[in-house]
């Protein structure tokens, strides 16, 4: 265990030529913990160079991805055994606040790539299956670089229900329906998507296919995205026109408006609070703007800035607690025997909704600290101020969110739910019984 720590000062008490306003580590990690975080570090502080730029133009950092690759990121999730890092949630949720801190856009795309390595990396631990082995295998060297795309007008996450259609034909199933928020598309190899099928016996079928590739023939990305932040991620539309998969593509499937043990294991449990660390990170990366242009102009014995920032840090530390205790939760315990669906829900839902709520009301505080000069957009308050906004709508919104915990707390919850024990096998039986 190395505790990284200390006020940043030389022997006397003096600041270290050159580092006068380097912001004094206090966070307590391991080895492990500090080495991904400098690996994160050391990008992000190369991203946050271009990434005004990239927001002002409305334009995805495409060259980010082979840093990402050469410097090992994009293995984070990776087994070790296949070339990766094998990092867990909370080396990820670390990881991905402090890329945030250099460049938000890039911190939520690459969100899609480590979190399907990590559903793949689950579902090769369990059975060894091969196809999940292969992505991984790829993800390691950089040559698959992996997305998500569920979401849809009217259906939020479609984690419930969905308008794409799966229909059977021989050999796999095709897809028709129109996807949004596609981020990462501009660099996916390969891509997961939900579908509904309509089958005859078990009646209406959520199925998740991994690993479609992106340039399949059918396959059309609609340039939407003209939005108020995260601009740069540049998630667009994707429609979905007669598009053929193979029945291999087939990962796992549960009924219709359930609410399903093995997505509140993997997206909810990952996926989610993985939003709030984007946000938060965000949010970091205004708060330490802002406290060197505080020091710069010596207004750091300002009453009123002194509580802004004391709120800050409040803010900023209780939703990194959450976070932690999230991550060594998932790591440390059974959560499918310790936690109903609903609970399951709930808990990613919570760990999110406080990173985020937190990040907006972080930047709140930082630009009535910063004044006007934060308002300008040659400085990139104003775009982290806009990017933190975006948390509140991922899923799950914050309404919904609150929704859950209203739900779990007074036992309201109404909804069905699929138990890990029913989706053992499920997806093998909806193939044979087609």
């Amino acid at each position: 265990m190395e505790i990284r720590g200390g006020r940043g000062r030389g022997a006397g008490g003096a600041r270290p030529p050159g580092r006068r306003y380097r912001r004094p580590v206090r966070r307590l990690l391991t080895d492990r913990q500090a080495e991904i975080l400098e690996l994160a570090g050391r990008l992000a502080d190369r991203f946050a160079e271009r990434a005004g730029e990239h927001d002002r133009e409305n334009t995805f950092p495409a060259e980010n991805w082979p840093e990402m690759a050469e410097a090992g990121y994009l293995a984070l999730a990776v087994p070790a055994e296949l070339g990766g890092r094998d990092a867990d949630v909370l080396e990820i949720l670390l990881a991905q606040e402090r890329l945030a801190q250099g460049c938000g856009s890039t911190a939520l795309a690459v969100l899609m790539h480590l979190t399907t390595t990590t559903a793949f990396r689950a579902a090769w631990r369990r059975t060894g299956d091969a196809r999940a082995e292969r992505f991984l295998r790829g993800a390691a060297t950089g040559e698959i670089v992996l997305a998500s795309c569920t979401s849809e007008a009217g259906h939020g996450g479609a984690i419930e229900d969905c308008s794409t259609t799966a229909t059977r034909v021989a050999g796999g199933f095709r897809l028709d329906g129109r996807k949004i928020f596609f981020t990462e598309s501009d660099v996916a190899t390969h891509f997961t998507t939900v579908a509904k099928l309509d089958h005859p016996t078990l009646g209406p079928q959520m199925l998740f296919f991994g690993g479609v590739p992106i340039d399949a023939p059918g396959i059309e990305i609609v340039r939407t995205w003209d939005t108020l932040g995260m601009r740069a991620t540049q998630s667009n539309d994707l429609v979905l026109d007669g598009v053929v998969v193979p029945d291999e593509s087939l990962f796992h499937a549960y009924p219709v408006g359930h609410l399903d043990a093995v997505v509140g294991l993997t997206v909810w449990s990952l996926n989610v609070p993985a939003f709030g660390a984007v946000s938060l990170g965000i949010a970091a990366g205004g708060m330490e703007w802002v406290r060197k242009l505080v020091l710069e102009r010596g207004r750091q014995h300002d009453p009123q800035v002194q509580q802004a920032f004391a709120e800050m840090e409040l803010l900023l530390e209780s939703a990194r607690a959450l976070l932690q205790r999230h991550g060594n939760e998932v790591g440390a315990f059974d959560r499918a025997a310790a936690l109903s669906v609903p609970e399951l829900f709930a808990r990613g839902n919570l760990a999110k909704y406080v990173a985020c709520e937190n990040a907006v009301r972080i930047m709140h505080l930082a630009l009535e600290v910063a004044g006007g000069q934060g308002y300008h957009r040659r400085f990139p308050l104003e775009r982290m101020y806009r990017d933190v906004r975006a948390g509140a709508i991922m899923p799950d919104s914050s309404p919904a969110a609150r929704r859950s915990f209203a739900e779990t707390a007074l036992d309201l919850s109404t909804k069905p739910v699929f138990e890990v024990a029913d989706s053992a096998g499920h997806a093998a039986r909806v193939l044979s019984s087609l």
